[in-house]
């Protein structure tokens, strides 16, 4: 596994004061995560703007442009440049004229945008529209509950940046035994997902219908979305997922574990693909 780039400075640690049960105290450091505005810029127009942790940008910017439908592929995209203002951070992503004309054409409905990115006059049509256009995964691959629950304990040892702030989520993608082959962190467990997105676009010749995601969130819908947009088959959720996404990812065909912890877990949807 290659280490986190740390992006925290000194200014990222803050002394505090620690209380204990009897009433004793004391001063200790801190190193707590950052988290920055971050613009995403199509084509010299901003789009959104999302409170994210500032590292794995360049997959941050691909993941998030798939994930909304703003992109179909890399080809899509011809550069990324990353911008530090005083303000924040500028993602500069330069998209084909057919993907810009219709991100144009979106945006016409929309008057706004919130954390799960539901806004806007239109934005129930919208939402379903999204869901029409996600692919049932034909996938007949199995998993071995011992590489899932193997996978699980190896998890907490992925996140870096968890362990010296703990304040982020992960992702990680896993291939059929359990071993990790992508790890990504983040302050918003929607950001982490996408930013492993980014990163499996770089991915040659591998067949994501046998791999699985692991998230160390609950599973909503829009993770769902997620793991429908990267084309694989098992979704594993730390924490509860949502009855929509239950009822989505049972509609996709793909399979989805929630409360996985402590060597257990639930599945809620297509069952048989664990062995």
């Amino acid at each position: 596994m290659s280490p986190v780039r740390l992006i925290q400075s000194g200014q990222s640690v803050f002394k505090s004061l620690a209380l204990k049960k009897d009433k004793s105290s004391s001063e200790v450091l801190e190193l707590l995560a950052e988290e920055t505005p971050i613009a995403m810029v199509y084509n010299g127009i901003s789009h959104a703007v999302m409170m994210a942790t500032p590292d794995d940008l360049e997959d941050f910017a691909l993941g998030f442009s798939i994930a909304e439908n703003i992109i179909d592929s890399t080809e899509d995209v011809y550069a990324v440049e990353i911008h530090t203002t005083d303000n924040g951070i500028e993602l500069k992503i330069n998209i084909s004229a057919e993907t810009f004309s219709r991100l144009k054409e979106n945006r016409r409905s929309l008057i706004g945008r919130t954390g799960c990115g539901l806004c806007g006059t239109e934005s129930l049509n919208q939402f379903k529209k999204t869901q029409n256009s996600l692919n049932s995964t034909q996938s007949r691959a199995t998993f071995s509950s011992d590489n899932i629950i193997k996978s699980l304990g190896k998890f907490s040892n992925h996140q870096l940046l968890q362990q010296q702030t703990g304040s982020t989520h992960a992702s990680a993608l896993c291939d059929n035994q359990g071993q990790f082959l992508l790890t990504r962190e983040d302050v918003g467990r929607h950001n982490a997902l996408d930013k492993i997105i980014g990163a499996s676009l770089k991915i040659k010749n591998r067949d994501f219908n046998t791999l699985f995601l692991i998230t160390s969130s609950r599973a909503s819908y829009e993770m769902v979305q997620k793991a429908a947009k990267l084309n694989v088959c098992l979704l594993v959720a730390i924490s509860a997922p949502t009855a929509l996404a239950v009822r989505l990812a049972n509609k996709l065909g793909i399979t989805l574990i929630g409360f996985a912890r402590n060597e257990k877990y639930n599945i809620y949807t297509h069952k048989d693909r664990i062995k």
